[in-house]
């Protein structure tokens, strides 16, 4: 009996074992494929020069600032701003100095930012792949936000910072609509799933990528070669945007672009890591 207890508790150790090589053997292999996507992200994260863009921050001077070509922005009829909390200093500036609405979305705030001599629309919803309501809170599509707000065929303006929510949105999103938005001003988080290469390749069939800006507040090597899980980032559509073939591909780095996190450095470029 004995005997027979201490085969079981050998064989259980062995298994035991064999599992926790297996286990290690797919967490290398995950860790392989996922720094395999961060260097074609990084890759296809390649900013252009343009011969015609103006930058121009919008915004606050730290969080919440976002650099977009000011001489290309007239014109512009409709505006969006995703993720509000509890102010819109992008939405406020952009609807002074060029007379548009700006439609905000966020269901996670009661806040209502205002903005003297600017317009805002604030949407109790959230932006996603479908219409759906997750936890008691409404979420639609773009496209369908856009069209419900009489802004369909109107030459339009983007800004996004949705905490990751923005991979599947603008999944959902079709070309015909990207092609009426003149500049999209985000924040992408992420850097290991496929899907985000997707969604990076498709926009840059429609947008030029003008400025890239990495949150410091998200800085780790764990993202290398990207500098940080968190990148700001300027698009410009292509029908707007002329292509300087002889400028620099990574477009020199704005000294518009700002620390989001004051009291920090910029994040350390682990490009060559």
């Amino acid at each position: 009996m004995r005997r027979s207890f201490t085969w079981v508790v050998a064989a259980v150790v062995v298994v035991g074992g064999a599992f926790g090589v297996w286990k290690l053997y797919q967490m290398r292999l995950e860790a392989a494929a996922a720094r395999t996507v961060r260097e074609a992200l990084h890759a296809e994260l390649r900013t252009v020069t343009l011969s015609n863009c103006t930058l121009k921050r919008y915004g606050g001077p730290n969080d919440g600032g976002y650099l977009m070509c000011e001489n290309l922005l007239p014109g512009v009829e409709s505006a969006y701003s995703y993720g509000i909390e509890t102010e819109d200093n992008w939405g406020c500036t952009v609807s002074r100095q060029f007379n548009v609405p700006i439609h905000q979305y966020d269901c996670f705030t009661d806040h209502r930012p205002t903005c003297d001599g600017g317009r805002f629309v604030f949407h109790d919803e959230c932006v996603g792949p479908k219409a759906e309501t997750i936890d008691g809170q409404p979420f639609d599509t773009i496209p369908s936000q856009i069209s419900r707000n009489g802004d369909a065929g109107k030459r339009l303006l983007l800004k996004i910072d949705v905490e990751g929510a923005e991979w599947d949105s603008f999944q959902a999103t079709p070309d015909d609509v990207f092609e009426r938005i003149d500049q999209v001003a985000l924040e992408f988080h992420g850097t290991d799933e496929a899907r985000f290469l997707e969604v990076v390749r498709r926009m840059k069939r429609t947008f030029h990528l003008v400025n890239l800006h990495v949150n410091n507040f998200s800085c780790s090597p764990d993202a290398a070669p990207m500098a940080g899980f968190a990148y700001q980032a300027l698009w410009v559509n292509k029908r707007l945007g002329i292509l300087d073939p002889s400028g620099p591909s990574p477009a020199v780095s704005s000294p518009l672009n700002a620390p989001d996190n004051a009291a920090a450095p910029e994040c350390p470029d682990q490009s060559a890591e």
